[in-house]
This record gives C-alpha cells, structure tokens and sequence, in this order.
C-alpha cells in the first residue's frame, strides 16, 4: 500500500471561522488548543456561546483569559484524543474529581465534566461537581453514530480486555482499545498531523476488511457499559441516576 507523503495542515481553520461567524450558531467548542481571543471575541459578538476544553487548571485559567463563556474539563478516563494544547504534551492522570476541584479553584466559569462517563452512576458523580457533562464513547453504538461496524463489534468483543493511550495513529495522545497495531508502534513519535495522515489509508483499509487490530478503536475507560439503541434513549439512561446496586 502506498501512503502519503506529509504535508502542512491547518485543518481549514480560517475557513471554518469564517463558516461559522457568517452562519452563527449556539455553541462552538475548541480542543486541540486555545482559540485566540480576538477570534474568541468574533464569536461571542454573534451570539455563540464559546467553550474551551481543558485537561489542568493551569489551562483552565489560560482559556478564562481569552473570554470563553465555559470549559469542558476532561479527565483521563476520556476515549479519543486528550485535549492536550500541542502534540507533544503528556496529559496529567489527575482523577477526574480532583481535576474539577481544581478548575473550580481556579476559575469561576461554569464546567462541564467529560472523561470516562459512560453509565448512570459516573455521570451523577460528575454532575455533583459540574453543571454538565459531555459523554462521546457512550454514544459510540448508538443507532444515530457513524461508527464503523469493524469498530461496533469490537466494544463487545472479549478480546479487548482494556484501553490505553497510545500516539501510534495520530501523533497525538489518545486512549483506545489496546490492539496489535498500538501494541506494534509503542515509540511513534508526537508529530501530528504527519502520523495521522500516514495511518489514514491503513485505518480505511482495516475497517473495510474487518480488521479491528488495525483500527483506532477510541473508547473511554467505560466502555464496557455502552449499549445500543436511539442517542435519545442512551441519554435519558444517562441521567436516570444510578440504581440501588450501582
């Protein structure tokens, strides 16, 4: 298979600003880094609300400065990429709980708690500490999700017996089911976008040949409790509050 030669790639932010100032809408969020305050400021001229995901209270404090309305605080439990400002951060292993203790400490805008939030139970006790939480992997088989089927059957697959943070198909730090390929490429290197763009076609390939061992299997620390069925219903389980056995 012939992969792709690197390349510069801003991900089209400025056409994307640009997208979004000329058709408003409620709620931007940012992760990856801080946006910068002056385009922080455009937006909330429009009317949309700004939130900046952080993974420390020293973020939190520096996403405060810039304007943002609120921060989703993410904790190490989270699946996917960890919300590091570059590439080659290490993201702290703070439980969640202590982390929005310390974004509480350090700024008083309202939070959102995310990171590992994928039953009843777990999300009580973030909403104890948070005014919201925000839950991605307990969405992964939902009816509504793209996710491929490769990637759906794995979740249920007892093969897959935990997750890990892995750069091995971005450059990035992200946690996914532990699979031969993080397990073949434990020392790639935090260059991001190059190693996104060079596992690209690999990724497409083992998800259309049913190779779950090739692909970036995101998934939070809860994965085991995800279920299918409408996001709706997935939602309302979420904050039905956990049962006496729990």
């Amino acid at each position: 298979m012939e992969l792709p030669d690197p390349r510069p790639d801003d991900d089209g932010w400025d056409a994307k600003v640009a997208a979004l100032l000329d058709d408003p809408v409620p709620v931007v969020s940012f992760t990856f880094g801080l946006a910068p305050a002056d385009v922080v400021a455009r937006f909330r001229d429009v009317g949309t609300c700004v939130l900046a995901t952080v993974v420390t209270a020293e973020d939190a404090a520096r996403a405060a400065a810039t304007g943002v309305d609120g921060l989703v605080v993410q904790g190490p439990g989270a699946g996917g990429h960890r919300a590091t400002t570059s590439a080659q951060g290490v993201p702290p292993d703070q439980p969640l709980p202590d982390l929005l203790a310390a974004v509480r400490a350090a700024t008083d805008l309202p939070i959102v708690a995310t990171g590992g939030l994928s039953d009843a139970a777990s999300v009580a006790r973030a909403l104890e500490l948070a005014d919201a939480v925000q839950v991605g992997t307990a969405l992964l088989d939902a009816e509504e999700a793209g996710t491929n089927p490769t990637y759906r059957a794995a979740l249920r697959d007892p093969r897959f017996t935990r997750t890990t943070l892995t750069r091995a198909f971005s450059g990035r730090v992200a946690r996914g089911l532990d699979n031969r390929f993080i397990r073949e490429h434990l020392d790639a290197p935090a260059v991001y976008p190059a190693v996104n763009q060079l596992t690209g076609p690999l990724r497409r390939a083992a998800g259309a040949s049913g190779d779950a061992d090739g692909l970036s299997l995101w998934a939070g620390t809860g994965w085991r409790a995800v279920r299918g069925g409408p996001a709706a219903a997935i939602v309302d389980a979420l904050l039905a509050g956990p049962t006496e056995d729990a």
